[in-house]
């Protein structure tokens, strides 16, 4: 070996140890936690357009995250969040879309059965100044959806800065129920945000951000910084999204009261399930009841995220306030069930695939990709990972060997939770229904199943802590 290539190898090892060692300083010694926030500004609701037809257009934007600041984002139709679609199950909705940044982009509509070429592959850009047609027919169940930017190396960044909003599909399924509305139906999108000194967005993810993905010290909700909602007493109706890039929340209330969860990713449950606490990774959604009407006027009760166990996260904060300062009579009285959900015996499965998911400082050399792994593979576009048969039923065990959480997101297909070993080792309220994002927690191995639509092409697979999957934790599947 030469004197250079000694010195080559020694210099590279040295950095990939420097790397490892700020690595596990960041995780167990420097969390980025929320600290104390006033409430003192009221949650506002995002925009909403009804209908099937609608022009949309992406554009650099501002809001006032702290009231009497401006802060620069990256918005739809200048709203932070993106305007609410309602649109109701077996309609076809049209969205004129104007790219108006100074960048490509294109639209993922997460948790959505759409074809191919509506679905937003990550190398699929709308350049800079262009406009694109989306049209598909909406055949999901009721439920919250939402749609985000998926661009190869842009996700992460232009999710952050704003691109984001709600997707509400309704039936009459879910009609005949007579859930809150109107006023008591609050849709939540919770997100983590920096700002710096002049309140204005930071983001510029380190080696360690990328091993944890980034978090904010901010909790922000519907674009507000540290909002109060007031209330009636009454129940009130929450459509709960996790649009962070990588913080977890472990939803519960500060009295410590009992909610209902009443839906997933994918739609109602089979009935209210009652608990204290909801884990809620990004991508992920929630749909829950709270009932305030035991309570006397003047009385405030915060949702917060409950502790639990992470290296890079998992610290209580509070993260809103209801005020509880109107007295109505309650008209909504809790179903006992609410819905069915036909499930997939694994004996009906036509194929059964493994993934490994890993995270590795040491997988690649600083500013490249490849810390972050599915099957010891990272994302190429030109490679296709998994070959699946259009309308086939399959089951999926995926595994998670890193140290760090990884919501694990399929594109275009809900699926069903059978088990998680490991970790929790259980299924919590949410996985009692069809989705399409699951959390894995560290040691976390899980069995899921699903049926593929008859939509042909190629859609991708990944985890939905944004800076994992533009490290790389992103596979391609293609259904034939």
């Amino acid at each position: 070996m030469t004197f250079k290539n000694l010195l080559t190898q020694t210099l590279s090892a040295a950095i990939l140890i420097t790397v490892t060692v700020s690595s596990c300083k960041k995780k167990e010694d420097e969390k980025i936690e929320p600290s104390f926030q006033p409430f003192t500004t009221p949650l506002k609701r995002p925009a909403t357009v009804s209908g099937t037809s609608a022009t949309f257009t992406a554009s650099a934007s501002s809001s006032e995250v702290i009231p009497g600041t401006s802060t620069g984002f990256l918005a739809y139709n200048n709203s932070i969040p993106g305007p609410t679609i309602s649109i109701n199950s077996g309609q076809t909705l049209n969205i004129n879309f104007m790219n108006s940044l100074s960048e490509g982009t294109n639209i993922h509509w997460h948790g959505l059965e759409v074809p191919a070429d509506q679905d937003g592959f990550p190398t699929s850009r709308i350049s800079a100044g262009s406009n694109y047609n989306f049209s598909f027919p909406v055949n999901n169940r009721a439920s919250a959806y939402w749609y985000h930017p998926h661009p190869e190396g842009a996700t992460a960044s232009q999710v952050y800065k704003g691109m984001a909003g709600f997707f509400i599909v309704r039936d009459a399924e879910e009609a005949a129920l007579n859930l809150p509305s109107g006023d008591y139906e609050v849709p939540l999108v919770i997100q983590d945000k920096r700002l710096d000194n002049s309140n204005q967005l930071i983001y510029s993810p380190t080696t360690n951000d990328i091993m944890t993905g980034w978090l904010g010290d901010k909790i922000v909700v519907n674009g507000i910084y540290a909002p109060y909602l007031s209330v009636a007493t009454r129940f009130y109706r929450f459509r709960v999204l996790n649009g962070s890039n990588a913080r977890i929340y472990n939803l519960a209330l500060s009295n410590s009261a009992n909610f209902y969860v009443i839906g997933s990713d994918g739609g109602l449950l089979s009935a209210p399930v009652s608990t204290q606490s909801l884990m809620l990774s990004p991508g992920e959604r929630a749909d829950i009841l709270i009932n305030f009407s035991s309570y006397s006027v003047g009385t405030e009760i915060y949702l917060q995220s409950n502790s639990f166990t992470s290296m890079s996260q998992g610290n209580e904060f509070k993260i809103m306030k209801f005020k509880v300062d109107k007295s109505e009579a309650e008209t909504f009285s809790l179903p006992s069930s609410l819905s069915v959900i036909n499930s997939l015996s694994p004996a009906s499965a036509d194929t059964t695939r493994s993934f490994v998911l890993k995270a590795d400082p040491m997988g690649a050399m600083p500013g490249m990709s490849g810390m972050h792994t599915i099957n010891d593979k990272i994302f190429d576009e030109n490679r296709v990972d998994e070959f699946v048969q259009a309308g086939s039923t399959e089951v999926w065990e995926i595994e998670n060997t890193s140290d760090e959480p990884h919501p694990m997101h399929i594109h275009g297909v809900q699926f069903l939770v059978l088990q998680r070993t490991g970790g929790r080792n259980a299924l919590i309220p949410t996985e009692n229904g069809w989705k399409d994002t699951a959390l894995l927690m560290p040691g976390e191995k899980i069995r899921i199943i699903m049926k593929f639509p008859s939509y042909l092409g190629k859609f991708v697979f990944h985890c939905h802590n944004l800076e994992h999957e533009e490290d790389g934790m992103m596979l391609v599947f293609q259904a034939i």
